[in-house]
């Protein structure tokens, strides 16, 4: 009976610090643009990605070879959720988003990574059967309305649909289905292997894929001849990869081994919050008042389901 009441009693706590390890990993992939912005000014979208991908693949690589056994016994809707992962979640979503960062409006290609949820929602309906978290309707726009404030202020972007409906916003739109798509698929594999492995199998498969992209792509290497520059770009891409990419998809997949997946899309949403922080810490922009009430609401919302997870 003692074991029985220790189970009882932790096993919130578990859920609870499940829910905040999505939450912080999201949060890690804020950082991302930082380093991003800097590589678009020598490298392609293309050639950044497969460098970030080849620098993974080293952390990856002894993960997987001790995990091995677990690849066995794989079934085709495993393979199809890998492959969606790794081509999907993470070479092709983070190529159109790179490139949407260069070639698209910044507020339409930020607002659109909030349709993130929707996406995810509906395959975790479709493919998990999963059921929306209390008061869900209630809570989703509170959470939208959040980003919103917390990407455009009290401002009204709509009044140029051409902003909206151009390359970088359906590139940017493609990337959020992506990555939408692969926190249900991720949470589908987590059910077959450790979140190490799953991560993984992430980079690694990915890298054939990018491998063929760069070189059908034929853009040139453009490297600058001074050394500043240059410690600049490695430090730069060994950073991305570590941070936004290794380090946030560790956490990330961690605390989505005992959350929902319709839950861990909306722990996703701390990312605006983290775009908020660096604007005001690196950029210098001032924090205005409908910022500071979207960050409010988001962390509203993430505490309230937070709570509500805990019961489940």
């Amino acid at each position: 009976m003692q074991t029985i009441n220790q189970a009882v009693t932790y096993r919130p706590a578990r859920i609870k610090s499940g829910f905040w390890l999505v939450v912080l990993g999201a949060a890690l992939w804020g950082v991302d643009p930082l380093f991003r912005k800097l590589l678009l000014d020598y490298l392609t979208s293309s050639q950044i990605v497969l460098l970030e991908h080849i620098l993974l693949f080293l952390f990856a690589a002894p993960v997987l070879w001790v995990h091995r056994s677990e690849l066995r016994g794989l079934k085709w809707q495993h393979v199809g959720a890998l492959l969606f992962l790794s081509w999907g979640g993470s070479a092709l979503a983070t190529l159109l988003f790179t490139e949407a960062l260069a070639s698209g409006n910044a507020n339409a290609v930020v607002l659109l990574q909030k349709l993130q949820p929707l996406f995810a929602i509906i395959l975790a309906r479709v493919i998990l059967r999963e059921s929306l978290p209390k008061h869900f309707s209630f809570l989703f726009p509170i959470a939208l309305i959040g980003t919103y404030l917390l990407t455009f202020g009290w401002n009204i972007p709509f009044g140029h649909v051409n902003e909206f409906i151009q390359i970088g916003s359906l590139l940017s739109l493609g990337a959020a289905a992506l990555w939408g798509g692969s926190t249900v698929m991720g949470r589908l594999m987590l059910g077959k292997m450790e979140y190490g492995t799953v991560t993984s199998l992430r980079f690694i498969l990915a890298l054939p894929l990018l491998f063929v992209i760069t070189a059908f792509e034929g853009s040139a290497w453009h490297f600058p001849s001074e050394g500043g520059p240059i410690a600049a770009i490695v430090i730069n891409i060994i950073f991305q990869a570590a941070l936004p990419g290794l380090l946030s998809l560790l956490l990330y997949y961690k605390g989505l081994s005992n959350t929902k997946a319709s839950i861990a899309t909306l722990a996703e949403l701390s990312f605006p919050m983290v775009g908020v922080i660096i604007n005001w810490a690196v950029f210098q922009e001032v924090v205005t008042l409908a910022q500071c009430l979207g960050f409010i609401l988001i962390w509203t919302t993430l505490f309230m389901i937070s709570r509500q997870n805990q019961t489940q």
